[in-house]
């Protein structure tokens, strides 16, 4: 009988591990919810200006016929540098699109933090008010924070 339950109490916890396993990245999946993922790609300083690029993914429902936020730059010491707005344009569903904004009068080395303070505009067909802001997911590959 000890044999049993041993034999028992293993094949349970392989059923149980597997079943975790598989179900994971479905569960994971299926709980995400649509995101309008924005990451600082890329800072360089060009001249006396501060060269910015985004990589936007649109994981949204439908596409985006304009994306307009209102953005705050920091600089270093957290000091508001500018209140400026960044237009992303047209942004399809599930495709990734490349921004520039070019920050005239400041180098790159002096921009600490970058907040999108919300959406000036967020227009699609059936985009409901609000999506931009609460589906926003900030990223940064720079030493730049970006915050939203």
């Amino acid at each position: 009988m000890p044999h049993f339950r041993s034999a028992f109490l293993a094949a349970l916890s392989l059923s149980f591990g597997q079943g975790a396993a598989a179900e994971t990245p479905a569960a994971v999946a299926a709980t995400a919810a649509p995101s309008l993922k924005v990451e600082l790609n890329a800072a360089d300083t060009t001249e006396a200006n501060c060269k910015l690029t985004f990589l936007i993914t649109n994981d949204l429902s439908a596409p985006l016929d304009k994306a307009v936020y209102e953005t705050v730059l920091f600089d270093r010491e957290g000091t508001v540098n500018r209140l400026t707005l960044f237009d992303f344009g047209q942004l399809p569903v599930g495709r990734p699109r490349v921004r520039q904004f070019v920050v005239p009068q400041t180098t790159c080395e002096n921009l600490g933090r970058i907040l999108f303070n919300g959406a000036q505009s967020c227009e699609g067909a059936g985009i409901a008010a609000g999506t931009c802001e609460n589906a926003l997911a900030p990223a940064t590959r720079t030493e730049i924070e970006v915050l939203g």
